[in-house]
């Protein structure tokens, strides 16, 4: 069966700093017109970073279209062409002031296909040694060390809903999350 879809035409509806909104008028796979809605945005990283075998980094922050504090894992936006490599250094270092000797990717996600382009990289770093935050200007962020059975937990209950926060941490250890 054949899924793809042809775009006829791709109009620009919104053009920001973080994202951009198309609307593309598309022809389905059995030859019907329809339209689609993409938020374009240029991706992230997301970095589980662990200060000893069982204690893991995570920050709290507001995030204004949840209104609440967040409790997630560090990350941070790509810049254009910025490769997801470097980035994931640069963001560990800006939002929680540490540097690591050891990293490993762990792929990627589509964090929601239906409707925008972004990429998640996810990565793992140890070996990480203090040397000081300097966030992005306007963000407010807070640094804080938890147990990773209190994270799990914290996951279980609900506490921590954050999608990329619970995938990073699928990836980097799934077999905490066994039933």
């Amino acid at each position: 069966m054949n899924f793809e879809e042809k775009t006829i035409d791709s109009n620009v509806v919104y053009s920001g700093k973080v994202i951009t909104v198309l609307k593309d008028n598309v022809e389905v796979s059995d030859g019907h017109k329809s339209f689609r809605e993409v938020v374009v945005h240029s991706g992230g990283v997301v970095i589980a970073a662990m200060k000893d075998e069982n204690t893991i980094l995570l920050v709290k922050q507001y995030r204004y279209p949840l209104k609440k504090v967040n409790i997630e894992l560090p990350a941070g936006k790509l810049e254009i062409g910025e490769n997801p490599d470097e980035a994931c250094k640069r963001e560990l270092e800006e939002e929680t002031g540490y540097r690591a000797k050891y990293w490993k990717s762990l792929g990627y996600i589509n964090t929601t296909p239906g409707i925008c382009t972004e990429k998640l990289y996810l990565y793992l770093a140890k070996d990480i040694e203090f040397v000081g935050e300097h966030p992005d200007e306007g963000e407010i962020i807070k640094c804080c060390e938890y147990k990773l059975s209190e994270v799990f937990n914290m996951i279980q209950t609900g506490e921590i809903n954050d999608a990329k926060t619970i995938c990073t941490l699928s990836r980097a250890f799934c077999k905490e999350f066994s039933v």
